[in-house]
């Protein structure tokens, strides 16, 4: 069987994408961030998920042009902040981020999300729209590899889809066993949209989960790895985090393949963590 860290998707505008990715939210900059994403590399990582407002972007692009590996053989994503939603500010920080990183282009830019995270559920359609226009300028300069965005529902999909002729080719979003979000996932790969997986252990809260446990002892492996091929098996794209070597390289090691039985009954699953606010 193929090893995960040598699978990819491949997206709707033919660029290839490591199946799995490497998180850094709420990974500190400085040295965590940089010593957590060196391991990552050094693992075999090739999919690097940073943000602007981690607040760790020099740090990760440290770590990025100290591991040595040629650029083209790394994939790296970072976002547009949640409050930005202007044509010039989605330019300014974009630069910003590129700068941070030190990187001559990115690979995948995504919108955080709808709208800014001090004000969830406000009406930012128009806002989203300019920033829309202003990444899929980006991208004809060569600058962009692939613009998706985070966080977006179905309506706020189609707003810039429509406004743009431009369909987001990814969409990040909360997803993990017990909250699949199945409605905007169907809609997603029903549209050539790839569904990426974040917090694929609902932020730790599965990782002590009896029916979980269940799971992991059959395949005679642990919740984590249940939890990465649980999302890859349905055609998600994981992106676990962690700062601690040991367990980088061992998320990285679930070659191994749940029975269809086993997939529906994981799918069957509801509200296995707590319903928290959403978080980037």
């Amino acid at each position: 069987m193929e090893q995960v860290k040598n699978l990819d998707f491949k997206l709707d505008n033919g660029y290839l994408i490591p199946a799995v990715g490497f998180g850094t939210w709420q990974v500190k900059d400085g040295n965590e961030a940089y010593q957590s994403v060196l391991w990552a590399l050094e693992a075999g990582y090739r999919h690097i998920d940073t943000a602007y407002v981690y607040g760790n972007e020099e740090s990760v692009g440290k770590a990025i042009k100290d591991s040595k590996i040629d650029r083209s053989k790394l994939y790296i994503t970072t976002k547009l902040p949640s409050d930005i939603k202007t044509y010039d500010g989605t330019i300014k920080y974009f630069k910003e981020s590129l700068n941070n990183l030190g990187l001559d282009y990115i690979d995948l830019y995504l919108i955080h999300a709808p709208w800014p995270w001090s004000n969830v559920g406000e009406n930012c359609d128009k806002g989203n729209i300019e920033a829309w226009k202003a990444m899929i300028e980006l991208q004809k300069e060569g600058l962009i590899k692939t613009i998706g965005v985070s966080n977006f529902s179905i309506a706020n999909i189609e707003n810039i889809w429509e406004a743009t002729g431009v369909k987001p080719l990814v969409n990040q979003i909360r997803y993990f066993v017990g909250n699949t979000q199945p409605e905007l996932t169907k809609y997603c790969q029903d549209n050539g949209i790839l569904v990426e997986a974040y917090s694929p252990f609902a932020t730790g809260e599965l990782l002590n989960n009896s029916k979980l446990a269940e799971i992991a002892q059959k395949y005679n492996t642990t919740i984590p790895k249940i939890c990465l091929r649980f999302c890859l098996q349905n055609n998600t794209l994981p992106l676990p985090k962690s700062v601690h070597k040991e367990r980088i390289y061992d998320n990285l090691e679930f070659n191994f393949v749940i029975s269809e039985e086993d997939m529906s009954y994981l799918n069957s699953l509801d509200k296995l963590a707590s319903t928290r606010p959403l978080r980037y």
